[in-house]
């Protein structure tokens, strides 16, 4: 996938077999396997083109990813809890790139209101109190961050 998805083009079995081989030697029937296999899987779609066919994801990296989060998710018995230590795992370039992320999506009201809840928890918690959602993955200790 990560070569289709490369092109963002239909490509040919051949195309991906002579990009793959400058890495390392794989024959053409291996290629043209997993190629069908992806198609079989719904991954692809292929139009022919005479004797061959030309394969094009059906979704892109970016949609692929998110529907993977999104079962994994799904799949956890405590999402919140799942969502704390997925984000305690997290290097503090992916925590920047989740919070514009989640700006993008909410929309520039939405965006606003949750800055403004934000700076309203970040003056409690600099108060003294501490707040309902602290992720337990970012205290200090022994495996700490």
């Amino acid at each position: 996938m990560t070569r289709v998805w490369k092109w963002n083009r239909p490509v040919t079995v051949r195309e991906v077999l002579e990009d793959l081989q400058q890495e390392r030697s794989i024959a053409y029937t291996t290629v043209m396997t997993v190629l069908d296999n992806l198609h079989q899987k719904g991954w692809v779609r292929r139009e022919a083109e005479g004797r061959a066919y030309r394969y094009e994801a059906v979704s892109t990296r970016a949609a692929y990813a998110a529907a993977l989060m999104n079962d994994a998710w799904s799949q956890s018995d405590n999402p919140a809890a799942a969502l704390v230590a997925f984000f305690g795992m997290m290097s503090e370039e992916q925590r920047l790139a989740l919070r514009d992320a989640v700006r993008i999506a909410q929309g520039p009201e939405q965006a606003e209101q949750v800055e403004q809840h934000g700076q309203s928890e970040a003056a409690e918690h600099t108060a003294g109190e501490k707040p309902a959602y602290e992720n337990p993955a970012s205290a200090e200790g022994p495996t700490g961050r």
